[in-house]
């Protein structure tokens, strides 16, 4: 670990009731509920990432699926979050992030993660560990699932006697072609104590196989602005802030637990 600021405390800042924002024409919208071809994230009208198909039992899951995913927060919302750790309750944040996320009820969240940079097939990566592991191969794939794309991981929580919650951060941006100087720039800041909160959208998604009593809790936050504050945090092995808004309607698990989320990650 590199040296930095004194550690500070990871997990659950803050919450709010859950919320209804978006707009029915954004860039960003979640699809695979009741239409053909599987569960994704939709960036621009294109499939940016697959999502767990939502059959209950089947594999966690995000894999990228070309190039299409972009960040999304406008420079108004990026100078809001370089200020400082945002009300997450202010009408004029939602205003800001209701532009580009789709219609529908969110749980916002404030949390603090000590995001670990992985690369699929790592010693870190959950999909050919951990998952492994809990499930096995797939016979018809005869290989772990592979995201596709660079990620990060934050905290991983025994929640129940078999459930386990896993906690990942996705960026649309590949961390392979972020700016090197805007990054150290971050680091910079975060070494004197600065600010730096990233913004995502997520997903809680819960997935048990039909022969196991053991589960797997996924929380993903697809990162939407704050690619070179997160890879800075990941470089110096410290927390950032992490601003999320998880789609109630978008994720697999039920709706109480998703608003039960504050509980889990106050643990």
């Amino acid at each position: 670990m590199t040296d930095g600021p004194a550690r500070s405390r990871t997990g659950l800042l803050d919450h709010a009731a859950p919320v209804r924002l978006g707009t029915p024409d954004a860039a960003l919208r979640f699809s695979g509920f009741r239409e053909p071809g599987g569960r994704h994230l939709i960036i621009d009208g294109a499939e940016a990432f697959e999502l767990s198909f939502p059959c209950g039992s089947c594999a966690l899951l995000f894999r990228r699926l070309g190039e299409g995913a972009r960040a999304l927060a406008a420079d108004a919302l990026h100078d809001h979050l370089d200020e400082g750790v945002p009300a997450i309750d202010g009408p004029s944040l939602r205003d800001l992030v209701s532009t580009f996320l789709p219609e529908g009820a969110y749980l916002p969240l404030l949390l603090s993660i000590e995001p670990v940079l992985v690369a699929p097939g790592d010693d870190h990566d959950y999909f050919s560990r951990e998952q492994v592991a809990h499930r096995g191969i797939d016979p018809t794939l005869g290989a772990p699932e592979d995201p596709a794309t660079g990620y990060y991981r934050g905290p991983t929580r025994t929640t129940g006697e078999h459930e386990t919650l896993f906690e990942f951060l996705v960026p649309m941006v590949p961390p392979g072609r972020n700016d090197r100087e805007r990054v150290a720039s971050y680091e910079g800041r975060l070494r004197t104590g600065g600010a730096a909160t990233v913004l995502a959208v997520s997903v809680l998604d819960r997935t048990q196989p039909f022969d196991s009593v053991d589960a797997h809790t996924g929380l993903v936050h697809f990162v939407l602005d704050g690619h070179h504050k997160l890879q800075a945090a990941a470089r110096l092995g410290v927390p950032v802030m992490v601003l999320s808004f998880v789609s109630i309607d978008a994720s697999l698990a039920d709706e109480a637990t998703v608003t039960g989320l504050p509980e889990l990650l106050a643990r």
